[in-house]
Order: structure tokens, then C-alpha cells, then sequence
């Protein structure tokens, strides 16, 4: 890290020279390349100087310590440099997770499709809530989001959700999220108080962009169109505006139905389905590839339990790297980055091997 770092940082002279040349502006392939090249080197930047700061001031609190006989005082100084070392083993652990090579899908787009599992209500109302966790996740982080398509359900929460998001090293972060994941609470109608289990699955797709065009033969869709269903209100429309798109071949299938009009539906559902398509193609080269499990991480397996929410103990439990924490209610709230940054770094680890 103490050799690395800093080599890396000399390119980020060189990088803001580059953006500043009019060959460069002109090209906006070349721009947006090096434009998030120089976006996770000034991050690399921010963090090794706030890592030398915290070392700095860590030596001269014990420096202090050791001249000063005031008790008080000293009971200060223990304090800070009990502090500093804190956040000197977080930003060591932070460097040493922005220095995982950078995948090319890092920023690409990313779409999430969550569906309600086994559990009913509890199911949909707990889609609902990673739904708004997922967002607040997307505003701490700086990225956006736009919803596509969802279905809602009676009780509230939804069916099924699915949205894109955009931004610096989405799907670095959320490429981890594909799977099923178990809550555990006590329902509003549970009346004596039992705990019940249910689950839902979350999918992780990357939006084909423009390097990586999904071609699909109109001759080989089926485009079915219905009244859109809801929980009522303002989302049930009387004209057949809801579009389901069907790709013969594979026999995928992606709909929506949140837009009135017919063509913005057909737009959306054409969005999900090259994005369902193009994770087919990717997941079958991996299996290609290896038949190692191991190997095939992040490939968005949604058989696979990979995250418990027990709400009674305010635990939350990554079961992929036995993680666990008791802080859901900081982790509903977005708080999700340091079991991303925990998943990179075994990811990396789980590569290497």
C-alpha cells in the first residue's frame, strides 16, 4: 500500500491534464473513460489523505501522553489516540478495497428486480422495505435511480420492483445483492407475538450499454398488451396500456405496466428484457469458464440464501462471508457499505484463490 498508492496518484497529475485537452473533450468515449478513471483515483486520494492526517495527529497524542502528567489531560489524549487508530484501521481497510483492480463493469448501469417469495404479505411489505433501503443506499452514495416497473400488492410493498440505478461504481457495489434474502419478524397482525420467516429474491442485472448492444429480431417477440392491476387508485388504468414483451428463443419475459402510455411501457419492458438477455449470455460463458462455484461469485444466483434480517435482535447476517452485525436498523436505513465493501474484498480474495 505505502508503494502503491502514491504511484497511483502521480497518474491523477496526468489525468487532469489529459481531461484538458480538446482532442480529449471532442472524444466522449475517451472523456467518460477517463473521467471515472480520474473519479476513483481522487477517491483513492481523499482516503490516503485522510489516512496520513489520522496518523499524524495519532503520533502526536502518544507523543503528548508520554510528556504530560496532568491526569485529566492525559485521559484526553488516551481518547484520541484511541480514536485515531479507529479510524486509521478503517481507512487502511478502505484503501485496501478501492485498490481491488477495477472490474470494466464497475459503472456501468444497474438494474435491481426484486420479488416477493415465500410469506404473503410479509414477503411484498418486506420488498418494500429494501426497495426504500436500496434508495437511501443510492443518496448516501450519490448515485440515481428510476423505477421501471412494479407491481403492488394490497397490503402494501410490491409484488415485484424493479428499478435502474446509475452512478460511480454501482455495480461494484451492488453486484453482491443477487440471491434470497430472509427476513425475520413479528407481523402487524401477528397477535401473539411469533416470529415468522419469509423471503424474498433479488436479482442484479447490468443494462446492456452502447459497447454492448443487444440485438433482438422483432420476428422473434411476442408483445402481449393488458389493462394494468394493482392495489387500485391511480395505478389501475381502463385502456390496455400494460406491455408484456416475450423472447421466443429463450423464453424470457419482462412487463410493465406504471406508465399510461403504451409505448413508455413498451420502452421500460424492453430495458429489463435486453438487461435479462445479456446476464443469460454472461452467466453462461462463466459457466463455460469454471463449473466452480467458487469462482462463478457474483453472477446473481438467486437460489442461493445469502443475507438473514432478524428484526427481534436487530441482526443482520451476510451468510456468504458470516458477517453479522446488530445494527439493521442503521442497515435499513442505507447504511449498507461496509458489507459492500466487506463483499468486494472477499470477492477479490475468492478470485485470487
Amino acid at each position: 500500500m505505502e508503494r502503491k498508492v502514491p504511484e497511483l496518484l502521480k497518474r491523477l497529475a496526468v489525468l487532469e491534464e489529459m481531461l484538458g485537452q480538446p482532442d480529449v473533450l471532442s472524444d466522449q468515449k475517451q472523456y467518460r473513460a477517463l473521467t471515472q478513471e480520474h473519479s476513483y483515483l481522487s477517491e483513492i486520494q481523499n482516503a490516503w489523505q485522510k489516512l496520513q492526517k489520522a496518523k499524524k495527529e495519532y503520533e502526536e497524542a502518544k507523543q503528548l501522553l508520554k510528556d504530560e502528567s496532568d491526569f485529566d489531560f492525559c485521559e484526553v489524549l488516551r481518547e484520541e489516540v484511541a480514536l485515531n487508530q479507529t479510524l486509521i484501521d478503517e481507512t487502511e481497510l478502505e484503501i485496501k478495497n478501492l485498490l481491488v483492480p477495477p472490474d470494466p463493469n464497475d459503472h456501468k448501469n444497474t438494474i435491481l428486480e426484486l420479488r416477493a417469495g415465500t410469506g404473503g404479505d410479509e414477503a411484498a411489505l418486506f420488498v418494500g422495505d429494501c426497495v426504500r433501503m436500496y434508495k437511501m443506499f443510492a443518496d448516501k452514495m450519490g448515485w440515481k435511480w428510476e423505477q421501471l416497473s412494479c407491481t403492488d400488492a394490497e397490503v402494501g410493498g410490491y409484488k415485484e420492483y424493479i428499478m435502474v440505478l446509475t452512478g460511480p461504481n454501482i455495480y461494484r457495489y451492488l453486484k453482491h445483492e443477487g440471491g434470497t434474502h430472509r427476513v425475520q419478524r413479528v407481523p402487524a397482525t401477528e397477535s401473539q407475538g411469533r416470529v415468522h420467516t419469509s423471503a424474498i429474491t433479488i436479482a442484479v442485472l447490468l443494462e446492456p450499454d452502447e459497447d454492448s448492444v443487444v440485438v433482438i429480431n422483432e420476428k422473434e417477440l411476442r408483445v402481449d398488451t393488458y389493462r394494468s392491476s394493482g392495489a387500485g387508485g391511480q395505478h389501475v388504468n381502463t385502456t390496455d396500456s400494460a406491455v408484456r414483451l416475450t423472447h421466443i428463443p429463450t423464453g424470457i419475459v419482462a412487463e410493465c405496466q406504471d406508465e399510461r402510455s403504451q409505448h413508455k411501457n413498451r420502452e421500460k419492458a424492453m430495458r429489463v428484457l435486453k438487461a435479462k438477455i445479456a446476464d443469460a449470455e454472461r452467466q453462461k460463458k462463466m459457466k463455460e469458464i469454471a463449473s466452480d462455484r467458487a469462482i462463478q461469485v457474483g453472477s446473481g444466483d438467486r437460489s442461493e440464501r445469502i443475507r438473514t434480517y432478524n428484526f427481534p435482535q436487530n441482526r443482520v447476517t451476510d451468510h456468504r462471508i458470516n458477517l453479522t452485525r446488530y445494527n439493521l436498523d442503521l442497515f435499513m436505513s442505507g447504511d449498507v457499505k461496509d458489507f459492500s465493501d466487506a463483499l468486494i474484498a472477499w470477492n477479490y480474495e475468492e478470485l485470487l484463490r
